[in-house]
C-alpha cells in the first residue's frame, strides 16, 4: 500500500531571531502534519486557530528570551574584563609601585607645588629674546641653572618639570642639572610628548599630541638619567571641538601614563582646555567635565595607578576673548565643582597650570581654591606665573642672578602660602610685573 507523503507546517515566530541561541530555542517544536492541521469539523477550526496563535506567541517568547539571555552573557562577559582590567590596575608598574608612591607624596606635601620649566628650546628662546638675550645653549644653560639654583627653592616646589636638553645638561657650575635640582631638594621631572600636530578627521585648527611610538624607551632612558616624574600636554579647545579630539586626547593621555608608571616615573595628565576664544564660563565647564571624563574612562581601561598619578588641568574661566573677567571666587567655584564630577578622590594631587594669568592672578585662584578641605592637593604647576618677574629681574646678567633667584623665591612662597588657603595680597609686596598677564593666543611649549 503507497503511503501518502506528509508535509510538515513550520510554526515562524513573529519577531525576528536575534542570535543562535534564539535559533536553537526552536529546536524541539513539535511540527504537525498538514492533513492534521487542516481535519476536524468546522465547530474544531476557532479552537485550532487559537491554540496556532498561542503557539506563534509562546514560540516568539521563548525566542526573544533567548535573545536577551545571549545579550546579557555578552554583557556579563564585557564586565568581567572590566573588572579583570580594573583588579588588574597597577599589574604594569609593580616593580616601581612603592617608588611612585613615594614620589607622588613628595610632590603633594602641604605647601608645595612644581615648577615648569619645560619650554622647548624655541619657546626658551622666545623669552630669552623678550629680554635682548640670544638664544643659545649657554645662555638657556645660565637662565635654566639660575633657577634650579635658588637656596631653598625645594621648600616651596617639590619638583621642576625640565626639558630633554636640561635633564642631561650641566650646570653653569659643572654639576649635571638633575644634581643641582636634588641638591636644592626638587625632585627632576621631563616633558615626554614630542608636540602638537594637526588632528587628521578631526575640525579645523585641531590638534593631536604625538610622542608614544618610542615612549617606553625614552622614559627608561630619562629614569636612568635621574627624572621621576613625567609631563605630557595635549589640548582641546572649548567651542566647535570635535569628538575625535576629545578621545583622541583621552588615549593619548591614558596610555602615555601607562607607560610612564611601567618605567618608574609618575605621570602629570595635562590635556588643557584652551583659554583662547569667545566662550562663557559655563562653556568651558562643559568642556572640562566631558574631557576628563573621557580621560579617567581611559585610564580605567588602561588600568592606570591613579594612586600614582598628578593632574594638570586648567582652571574654569571664561574665554580670553569673550570680553567678560570672572574673580577669584567664580573661579574657584567652578574649577571646584568640575572637579568633583569627574575626579576620583583616588587621584593624589591636582596641580594647576598658569594659562596665561598673570602671577598675582594665579595665586589669587590658587588661594580662593584652597578656602575650603578638598580630596586633593590642589596646587600649582606654574611656568611663565613663577618665572615673568624672576626673568625680567635677570635680564641675562649673572650680576643680577641672586636679585632674580629672591624674586623666585617670593613668588614660590607666595603660591606655598596659596596652596595653604593663607595668601594675604595685603600683604604680599608685590611686583608690578606680577600684575601683567602674560596670554598669548595659540601658545606653544
Amino acid at each position: 500500500m503507497a503511503m501518502s507523503a506528509v508535509q510538515p507546517t513550520f510554526v515562524t515566530p513573529l519577531v525576528p531571531l536575534q542570535s543562535a541561541r534564539s535559533r536553537a530555542a526552536l529546536r524541539g517544536v513539535v511540527q504537525q502534519p498538514a492533513e492534521k492541521m487542516a481535519a476536524g469539523s468546522s465547530q474544531e477550526m476557532p479552537q485550532s486557530s487559537a491554540l496556532g496563535s498561542a503557539a506563534l506567541v509562546a514560540v516568539a517568547a521563548v525566542g526573544v528570551a533567548a535573545a536577551r539571555r545571549a545579550t546579557d552573557s555578552r554583557r556579563g562577559q564585557t564586565k568581567s574584563r572590566v573588572t579583570a582590567c580594573a583588579s588588574a590596575t597597577g599589574a604594569h608598574c609593580a616593580e616601581y609601585k612603592e617608588e611612585l608612591l613615594s614620589t607622588v607624596k613628595a610632590l603633594t606635601t602641604p605647601g608645595k607645588g612644581i615648577l615648569a620649566m619645560d619650554e622647548s628650546n624655541g619657546t626658551c628662546g622666545l623669552r630669552l629674546q623678550s629680554i635682548g638675550v640670544e638664544n643659545t645653549e649657554d645662555n638657556r644653560k645660565r637662565w635654566r641653572s639660575a633657577l634650579l639654583g635658588t637656596n631653598g627653592l625645594g621648600e616651596y616646589c617639590g619638583g621642576a618639570i625640565m626639558f630633554t636638553e636640561t635633564l642631561y645638561q650641566d650646570s653653569t657650575d659643572g654639576k649635571k642639572m638633575v644634581d643641582l635640582a636634588k641638591g636644592n631638594g626638587v625632585i627632576p621631572g621631563i616633558k615626554v610628548d614630542t608636540g602638537l600636530v594637526p588632528l587628521v578627521g578631526g575640525n579645523e585648527g585641531e590638534n593631536w599630541c604625538r610622542g608614544l611610538d618610542d615612549l617606553k624607551e625614552r622614559t627608561a632612558d630619562f629614569y636612568k638619567a635621574g627624572a621621576r616624574f613625567a609631563k605630557w600636554r595635549t589640548t582641546v579647545r572649548v567651542r566647535d571641538h570635535s569628538s575625535l579630539a576629545v578621545s583622541e586626547a583621552a588615549h593619548g593621555l591614558a596610555r602615555y601614563a601607562a607607560i610612564c608608571q611601567s618605567s618608574g616615573l609618575v605621570p602629570i595628565i595635562e590635556p588643557e582646555i584652551l583659554l583662547d576664544g569667545e566662550h562663557s564660563i559655563d562653556e568651558n565647564f562643559e568642556t572640562f567635565v566631558e574631557t576628563w571624563s573621557a580621560v579617567f574612562k581611559a585610564c580605567a581601561d588602561f588600568g592606570v595607578m591613579l594612586e600614582g598619578v598628578l593632574l594638570k588641568p586648567s582652571m574654569v574661566t571664561p574665554g580670553a576673548q569673550s570680553g567678560t573677567k570672572a574673580d577669584a571666587a567664580t573661579i574657584a567655584d567652578y574649577t571646584l565643582r568640575a572637579l568633583k564630577k569627574v575626579v576620583p578622590p583616588a587621584v593624589p594631587g591636582i596641580m594647576f597650570l598658569s594659562g596665561g594669568q598673570s602671577e598675582v592672578e594665579a595665586t589669587l585662584n590658587l588661594n580662593a581654591m584652597n578656602q575650603t578641605p578638598n580630596p586633593w592637593h590642589i596646587s600649582f604647576s606654574y611656568a611663565r606665573a613663577l618665572q615673568n618677574t624672576t626673568l625680567k629681574t635677570w635680564a641675562g646678567k649673572d650680576d643680577n642672578k641672586v636679585a632674580a633667584q629672591a624674586k623666585l623665591l617670593q613668588r614660590a612662597s607666595a603660591n606655598s602660602k596659596a596652596q595653604l588657603g593663607k595668601y594675604d595680597p595685603a600683604t604680599a609686596d608685590e611686583d608690578a610685573s606680577a600684575l601683567e598677564g602674560m596670554y598669548v593666543k595659540d601658545y606653544s611649549y
